[in-house]
């Protein structure tokens, strides 16, 4: 096990993607097995000491940020296992990379569905997030294809669980541990909305246990082997851009093509004006004069590429753009440009927000297909009228955007605040989620609770601390630790 302490050492452990400041921790804990990380939790347990759980550092939420205690990084822990074409699976440790482990899986013909925007994300961080980026249009969340895990919990005790070996219910909700003692779940009464999620405690009545400590940020275990599900690659994907003159024709347009029954669609991703304008920072060949921009992927391995091509060319002009205003990949390199370029955003946002010396206020909602116009209109009239510099991208096969405020001043950045608000508040209203793949971490406690009120986050405590009595592990995830007392 690596033990650190030089401050100007673990100083790069307090920091991740969402420019939460103040963090700080006695030293960084690295173990290199499961055994190792077991027989530190025990001693943290039994002197309770606070232990926050850092991944790759790519989250937006602060989750990793430690405030007091000590960080256990996975980062050693990033050795892919096994990876079973007969089985359809891989087998990795949670510090795995999810580039390295898609590169694997692709290599051998199979296809890892997560496809988060950050190329360095760990694979223990999505599934701590059910974080499932843009292709969970096509293939469904994270937490879809988890079908084992293996943790350490808060005392330090070992815990193997495999899909569809325990149920729960409001009448059974314990389970038993190798050890002999058994953890009584307090069922919620909290209902999760009908869309793709990441707020809170995963709970359904009838739910296997595996999904409970998917989403769970940490605060419930430590992950340290996963097995995933694979699928089979496809043969080959067309990549394409479509630029438009108006937002509302992009709006249109992205909904034809999720309502039409013959295009195999992995992803659908939308840029407002001012992500296009990132976009022509970083590719001037973007067209001039466009509003917004829509990014799919197709599955293209069962169909015939002149017959793509033409379905493609007429749906496109409908929404007052041309083909001049599109491009196509015509070849892998392209296509990984392409995806390149889609990744810049997030990155060119996070260098706004170096440069300003604010943070951003960033919003995950997702809601019901029937109510996206609704808040997508939301959006643009609030931006209107407070004139607030913004960037709204992301996953609009899934009713799912992430908008970006970038505050300048103080002002500003209390007038943010109170949007984004106004935001959640919204979403909430039409059905939806606060959170759809980021989580809860540290700043977002306010908007999880105007989704599930007290009453529902007082409920998630007591799952807490059904399994970690002490209260030392990932605080201030998803609710304050002071409610815990």
């Amino acid at each position: 096990m690596i033990v650190k302490s030089d401050s100007d050492i673990i100083k790069n452990y307090f920091e991740d993607s969402s420019n939460l400041k103040g963090g700080h921790a006695e030293k960084v804990i690295i173990p290199e097995s499961a055994a190792e990380l077991a027989s530190f939790m025990q001693d943290a347990n039994s002197k309770k000491i606070p232990v926050t759980v850092s991944g790759g550092g790519t989250g937006t939420t602060g989750s990793r940020i430690p405030f007091g205690g000590v960080i256990v990084s996975t980062e050693k822990l990033n050795n892919i296992l096994e990876i079973s074409g007969e089985k359809m699976s891989a087998i990795v440790q949670s510090g795995v990379l999810v580039e390295e482990l898609k590169s694997a899986a692709e290599r051998k013909g199979l296809f890892y569905t997560s496809h988060p925007t950050e190329k360095t994300a760990s694979v223990g961080g999505t599934v701590a997030t059910n974080a499932s980026g843009s292709r969970s249009f096509r293939y469904g969340p994270t937490r879809k294809y988890i079908r084992r895990l293996k943790m350490v919990l808060p005392d330090g005790e070992i815990f193997e669980i495999a899909r569809g070996k325990a149920m729960l219910t409001k009448d059974n909700s314990g389970i038993d541990l190798p050890s002999g003692r058994r953890i009584n779940i307090p069922a919620p009464g909290y209902m999760m909305p009908d869309v793709k999620s990441s707020a809170g405690y995963f709970w359904k009545e009838g739910m296997d246990l595996i999904d409970l400590f998917i989403g769970q940020e940490g605060t419930l275990s430590i992950i340290t082997e996963i097995e995933i599900g694979l699928v089979k690659r496809p043969a080959s994907i067309l990549s394409s851009f479509v630029f438009f003159k108006k937002e509302e024709d992009a709006w249109g347009f992205s909904d034809e093509v999720k309502r039409s029954p013959s295009l195999d669609i992995l992803s659908i991703e939308y840029f407002d004006h001012n992500a296009v304008m990132l976009l022509k920072a970083r590719n001037l060949n973007v067209p001039a004069g466009m509003a917004a921009a829509i990014f799919f992927e197709q599955d293209t391995s069962r169909k015939d590429g002149d017959t793509v091509m033409s379905s493609w060319a007429k749906m496109i002009p409908e929404y007052n753009t041309s083909l001049d205003a599109t491009w196509v990949a015509m070849n892998e390199k392209d296509a990984q440009g392409f995806t390149d370029l889609r990744y810049a955003i997030p990155e060119s946002i996070n260098e706004i927000v170096r440069q300003s010396g604010f943070r951003k206020f960033s919003t995950d909602i997702a809601v019901p297909g029937n109510r996206f116009s609704e808040m997508m209109g939301f959006y643009a009239d609030a931006f209107k009228k407070e004139r607030l510099d913004h960037v709204i991208f992301g996953h609009i096969g899934e009713n799912h955007v992430h908008v970006n405020i970038l505050p300048k001043s103080q002002d500003e950045t209390v007038k943010a605040g109170k949007l984004s608000l106004l935001f959640v508040k919204k979403g909430v209203s039409l059905g939806g989620t606060i959170s759809a793949e980021h989580g809860i971490g540290k700043l977002k406690h306010r908007y999880l609770q105007e989704m599930y009120g007290k009453r529902g986050i007082l409920e998630m405590t007591k799952i807490k601390k059904a399994f970690d009595p002490n209260c030392i592990l990932g605080l201030d995830n998803i609710f304050n630790r002071e409610i815990l007392v």
